[in-house]
């Protein structure tokens, strides 16, 4: 007869189990880590999180639905510009502006959005583009005098929640962090979801998935909004952290970074974007004093051999489904042993 096992034991034995214990020991990394490096490193893990956000809200647009997009700071800079101008004209808290920065970009995003969804591949790309530097650009020219034109907006207060304010580089990066992982949490439930395997499906074949009655068209407007409002909330972060923002802190080169920690990582996979990230923000900053004046042509270099020897990227996701549905096929075999015994 069997002894029954505590239920968190679970962690080590149930479906999912490499994913599970990723991101208990990504949990326990982060908690550790500011204790142990000066304020300068915890401001690149603070400019690290916020680049996971932001490759997460690409990732179920470019990863999940299969829509390229390569406009996406555009949707960054309107949840910072929102933040930054109700802040220091309207005086309201960043954080409660955190909602709305969300709600305005997805909106923004939805009117986009709405008239080019029917194009596809390097025709939506193009698209994108034109669209982030339309945005880019408007932000330069300063309408209504809302936007400081090339200086930006100065004089963004810090984040106050329950009369806290996060003023240190310890402190914000909790606030970062936590949110880091709720948009990992949030992501997992997508994936699962009804709306996650449709939108697979279409980024796998929309005309396939439209001829089994899904709404091609509804879901990849619902992922293009949902992208955009997360990386509204990033801009609200970056936006409360730096205090001061201008236009050229959202250039095209930020959507390709966007862009390439996803491929890098992986279309598709949650880990596959923390790691992407690391490879892009991370990995320049150990690597500054070797490469400070070839760092491009490193980076090219790089990227050139991942297409070459990795074009999956570096998790995909169909490495972790692989383990999960090993896992799913261990559990019967151990409930029979399990009964036998």
């Amino acid at each position: 007869m069997m002894i029954s096992v505590l239920p968190i034991n679970r962690i080590f034995i149930g479906p999912g189990r490499p994913r599970t214990i990723a991101l208990c020991l990504l949990g326990v990394f982060v908690v550790v880590y500011p204790q142990l490096v000066n304020d300068y490193w915890r401001m690149v893990a603070n400019f690290y999180g916020i680049y996971v956000l932001l490759g997460c809200s690409l990732n179920l647009i470019v990863g999940d639905a299969g829509l390229f997009n390569l406009g996406h700071a555009a949707f960054y800079a309107v949840g910072a510009y929102t933040t930054a101008i109700l802040n220091t004209q309207c005086n309201v808290p960043t954080l409660i502006l955190l909602p709305l920065s969300a709600v305005l970009a997805g909106c923004i995003a939805a009117l986009i959005a709405k008239p080019i969804l029917h194009l596809r591949g390097d025709y939506l790309c193009m698209v994108t583009i034109g669209l982030g530097e339309i945005v880019r650009i408007a932000l330069y020219n300063n309408p209504f005098d809302l936007t400081g034109g090339p200086n930006g907006i100065f004089g963004i207060s810090r984040p106050i929640l329950f009369g806290f304010a996060f003023k240190k580089p310890l402190q914000y990066y909790y606030l970062i962090w936590a949110f880091v992982f709720l948009t990992i949490f949030v992501m997992r439930r997508l994936e699962e979801s009804r709306i996650g395997r449709a939108w697979n499906c279409i980024r796998e074949d929309d005309l396939a998935a439209e001829a089994m009655g899904i709404n091609t068209t509804r879901l990849k407007l619902l992922a293009f909004v949902l992208g955009a409002g997360m990386a509204g909330i990033a801009g609200n972060l970056y936006a409360g952290y730096m205090t001061v923002i201008a236009p050229e802190s959202f250039s095209f080169w930020e959507s390709v970074l966007m862009f390439c920690i996803v491929v890098l990582g992986g279309p598709g996979s949650v880990p596959g974007v923390i790691v992407g990230a690391f490879g892009m923000f991370v990995l320049p900053e150990l690597f500054r004093d070797y490469f400070l004046k070839s760092r491009l042509l490193v980076f090219g270099v790089a990227m050139v051999l991942m297409m070459l020897f990795r074009p999956e990227g570096l998790l995909p996701v169909a490495q972790w489904k692989r383990a999960d549905d090993a896992g799913r096929r261990r559990k019967p075999e151990k409930a029979a042993a399990s009964a036998r015994g």
